[in-house]
């Protein structure tokens, strides 16, 4: 077993160890590209044998360089995006879960933004975060000097949508991943004569099921010859919707890289292209076991693709493991920048520069263990096996997991489920339940203002609830009882005075309703005047969703705080209440003046 597996549970590597022996000093540092996609599936791509799709750019700018064949993500969307932005397991990084909190990344993580910031290169973010809202958990806190898209993780509307362009809300243009990539494309347009890091975050193929008219008609039209391998548990619409989806990503890939080709920036620049999990349905994905949230070769299996002809061979086939853990490790070696010019303290990581493999330099590359775990739910990947504490495959014979050898090869999967076993020990906080503790941070920067939204309230009182299951992008109601509150526990960061302002709706039953917000004994209130009850913003769903929908929210003024430097809870009540709700509420906005 000893020549199967590393026992060693963690590759660690310091970053002023790594070698930076690429690049000679005459060398032009090389531009970055990371594009990730949300819930698009190893199967969503025609390069995969997926002849339900047409991804053609994507399929050439994997031949063009290095096509990982076993390449591995996290079960979910914030685990995932942590651990690619830091090298490091998501539970190292502080976080959780996808929601409530859960998501937000701790503040003495280094950023691959962070290390390409402090070593000159311009750095944009575009799409989805999903790793922190406030700032400095935002974007432009962890590296980036420009960010638009989201920062949560369900988002309502595709279609003309609110977003955050640097802290401030915005309207966007047209089709949400359109937009992202035409944002892309400026900043690159902007900054194509200096080194720059752009991270493009596409939120498809995940739900709710929206995608223009042309490629779900094309996608519709061409139907369906290949399924899930349970063809009972696949609806043909979802499978549609999120192919169309993945067809309409090819099409902004390709705009992407002929704006490359049109600056003569191709040949100097690394394209990175993965998704963050896998695929969100029940639909074709070679056979494998699980979906999205699964520990299964299913949940964690992600295309992975890196493109540099200044360095990569085209047509590089790698079929070593690897991970999300590796892309920061590989992209300081490939760059050759120096991490240690970064202000925050490194630490230690656990993936490993894959550069040996993509030059084809690597003579003999070392045998490793790679985990994936998610709410308690833990497996184990090795070069031939995967594991987890009941089942044991040979992904070798039998990658599609449908022969468990643990009673036949006992000694195998004692030992690897006894490594699981060991690894998530050091994890007691690897399942947690309700609100994440931590608070959030209140007027860490003068502007933009602070947002606090219902996502990251808590409740006191019953009545109160989200607005759909999913609390992202959702706003809270059924506030029936002045009796009962939400809050937000929070870190003044600088102190002061603050106004307060609230995006609501009310009917006009509630004209007259007095609110009140507290921070310890400081308070401020005001009185509802006008009533705001807009229909929600029509949206054309291929699918029913289970997200909230967008509509629009007033904003209102409820005064001047003053709020002391320190933690606590700030409360918004209902000093008086004049109909059968109080309010609909989105968010409170903290504007230090």
């Amino acid at each position: 077993m000893q020549d199967r597996t590393v026992l060693a549970t963690c590759l660690f590597v310091a970053f002023c160890s790594w070698p930076c022996t690429l690049l000679s000093a005459a060398d032009q540092p090389p531009n970055v590209v990371v594009i990730i996609t949300d819930d698009q599936g190893w199967g969503d791509l025609s390069l995969h044998g997926n002849q339900n799709i047409r991804t053609p750019n994507i399929d050439a700018l994997a031949n063009a360089g290095a096509a990982f064949d076993r390449f591995y993500v996290s079960p979910v969307c914030a685990p995932t995006r942590a651990s690619l932005l830091t090298g490091r397991y998501y539970l190292r990084t502080g976080v959780l879960g996808v929601t409530r909190g859960q998501e937000r990344m701790n503040l003495d993580e280094v950023t691959f933004a962070d290390l390409f910031k402090a070593n000159g290169y311009a750095t944009g973010g575009f799409g989805k975060w999903h790793n922190g809202s406030q700032y400095p958990y935002h974007p432009n806190g962890r590296g980036f000097d420009e960010f638009y898209g989201f920062t949560c993780g369900h988002w309502a509307n595709y279609f003309d949508t609110l977003l955050d362009h640097n802290g401030k809300e915005v309207r966007g243009q047209g089709y949400i991943n359109d937009d992202f990539t035409s944002k892309a494309i400026e900043f690159i347009e902007t900054n194509h004569s200096r080194p720059f890091l752009c991270y493009l975050a596409y939120n498809t193929p995940h739900t709710p099921f929206q995608v223009p008219d042309k490629e779900f008609d094309r996608v519709k039209d061409r139907g369906l010859s290949m399924f899930h391998r349970d063809r009972k548990r696949e609806k043909d619409l979802e499978t549609v919707s999120a192919l169309a989806m993945c067809e309409n990503i090819d099409l902004n890939v390709g705009r992407l890289l002929a704006k490359l080709d049109e600056h003569k920036l191709a040949e100097n620049t690394i394209v990175m292209y993965l998704s963050d999990n896998g695929p969100n349905t029940w639909r074709w994905n070679g056979g494998m076991k699980g979906k999205k949230g699964a520990v299964d070769e299913g949940g964690v299996r992600s295309p992975f693709f890196v493109r540099w002809p200044k360095k990569i061979r085209p047509g590089t086939k790698i079929d070593r493991i690897a991970a999300h853990i590796d892309v920061l490790p590989t992209l300081v070696e490939l760059t050759g920048i120096d991490p240690a010019k970064s202000a925050r303290r490194h630490k230690p990581l656990d993936g490993v520069s894959l550069q040996p493999l993509l030059t084809g330099e690597s003579k003999k590359w070392p045998e490793r263990t790679l985990f994936s775990t998610f709410r308690g739910r833990a497996s184990l990947r090795t070069e031939q096996y995967r594991a987890d504490a009941k089942s044991l495959f040979d992904m070798h014979t039998d990658p599609q997991q449908r022969k468990n050898l643990a009673n036949r090869e006992q000694e195998t999967h004692q030992e690897l489920a006894g490594v699981l076993k060991k690894w998530m020990a050091q994890w007691p906080q690897a399942s947690p339940r309700g609100p994440d503790p931590r608070p959030y941070p209140v007027g860490a920067r003068r502007t933009p203002p602070t947002v606090l939204p219902a996502q990251d309230c808590q409740f006191h009182g019953s009545g109160l609830r989200y607005s759909a299951p999913p609390p992202n992008a959702s706003w809270m109601d059924g506030w029936t009882s002045a009796a009962a509150y939400p809050y937000w526990n929070v870190d003044v960061i600088n102190p002061g005075e603050y106004e307060v302002i609230l995006k609501f709706t009310c009917g006009q039953d509630a004209v007259g309703t007095e609110l009140e917000a507290t921070f310890g004994d400081q308070r401020v209130s005001g009185r509802i005047e006008e009533a705001f009850d807009p229909a929600l913003i029509e949206s054309p769903d291929r699918v029913p969703r289970k997200e909230s929908y967008e509509k629009p929210f007033r904003r209102m003024s409820l005064g001047k705080i003053s709020l002391r430097r320190g933690q606590g809870p700030l409360k918004l009540r209902a000093l008086r209440q004049t109909g059968k709700e109080v309010i609909d509420l989105r968010a409170v906005e903290l504007r230090r003046l």
